[in-house]
């Protein structure tokens, strides 16, 4: 009993261990999420808002992007999703071989007025 109540706490001690290393500040990109961010603004030069998260706790497996650009205009959701997708093979083929997923969001901006 006493090897099976040690064997718990030493998982628990582990995975306390692995969410406390993994947590980061919002305000700091890894490496994967500015190369993302770079490459999403030189494919949409226009958008209006870019942004990029790593949402597999920094080890690159899987991003958020959200993207608010005017190239969205009149298009529907399944066709800005199929311009971010394409975009993001062409340009990333080398960091999708090690993800796992992306979420993508897409907007057109609101009018000022």
């Amino acid at each position: 009993m006493a090897a099976a109540v040690a064997g718990v706490l030493s998982c628990r001690r582990k995975i306390l261990f692995i969410l406390h290393n993994t947590v980061r500040t919002f305000a700091s990109q890894t490496d994967g999420e500015a190369r993302v961010t770079q490459v999403l603004k030189e494919k949409f030069p226009q958008a209006a808002a870019i942004k990029v998260v790593d949402i597999s706790g920094g080890c690159g497996a899987m991003y958020e992007i959200h993207i608010e650009s005017e190239q969205f205009k009149e298009k529907r959701i399944v066709q800005q999703h199929q311009m971010v997708t394409q975009v993001s093979r062409q340009a990333l083929r080398k960091e999708i071989k090690s993800m796992h997923g992306l979420r993508i969001f897409t907007s057109v901006p609101k009018d000022g007025s």
